[in-house]
């Protein structure tokens, strides 16, 4: 008698198909891809750093706002100590500034008040010689000729202080007349002479470095 053909549903057949399936023979390459898991389905938790870059980013991040701060501080104390320096400097520029104006106002002053100085030097011998011309000429018998010698004395004194101060006479006789350094006193006709001719002076002219000091007093002809 043949033995029965057992059921093609019989679970401990079914189980034994699967394992002998299932089981890699020998030699054989199993591929266990299908198993592992793609890298389209990994999933990187939140907070996970697969790099290990997390940190050293933050603290980049932390240390540059505090760099730039400090960096600004160091500008804005120097920029400080720079105006400060500035505002000293131009503090001493303008006192030195109001010292040389003090001090130029100054010199004026005593050139005002000092500027004929040197002539008064100059004409003390004249005074002195009209003095003693004085009391020569009033002294008991005294002579015409001593008193004309001694005004002549004094007058030379007085050419020479005019000469060295660049004091010039205006004595126009027989020019013709400048209205910049006449003053016309009368006209009258001359016979003989053109008009606009100076024809006597009633009083010298003078000019201090050729600037008129005091003008001529004269009569031209018409």
């Amino acid at each position: 008698m043949l033995p029965d053909n057992k059921d093609a549903s019989d679970p401990d057949v079914n189980d034994a198909a699967e394992n002998e399936v299932n089981e890699p023979i020998e030699g054989e390459v199993v591929d266990d891809s299908s198993d592992a898991p793609s890298s389209d389905d990994a999933v990187v938790t939140e907070g996970e750093d697969p790099l290990g870059f997390g940190d050293q980013r933050m603290g980049e991040g932390d240390d540059e706002p505090v760099d730039e701060m400090t960096a600004l501080q160091a500008q804005l104390v120097e920029a400080e100590a720079k105006a400060a320096e500035n505002w000293d400097r131009l503090l001493r520029l303008q006192a030195e500034m109001e010292n040389q104006r003090k001090r130029a106002q100054n010199d004026v002053d005593k050139a005002r008040k000092f500027a004929v100085e040197s002539i008064v030097g100059d004409l003390l011998p004249i005074k002195d010689s009209l003095e003693m011309g004085l009391a020569a000429a009033t002294a008991e018998g005294a002579k015409p000729e001593s008193m004309v010698e001694g005004a002549e004395l004094t007058l030379k004194l007085f050419g020479q202080v005019f000469e060295k101060n660049n004091i010039a006479e205006v004595n126009p006789v027989d020019e013709k007349f400048d209205p910049d350094f006449h003053q016309a006193m009368s006209m009258q006709e001359v016979e003989g002479r053109e008009p606009n001719i100076v024809t006597g002076v009633m009083q010298k002219g003078y000019t201090l470095n050729e600037r008129l000091v005091r003008p001529a007093l004269v009569m031209v002809s018409k």
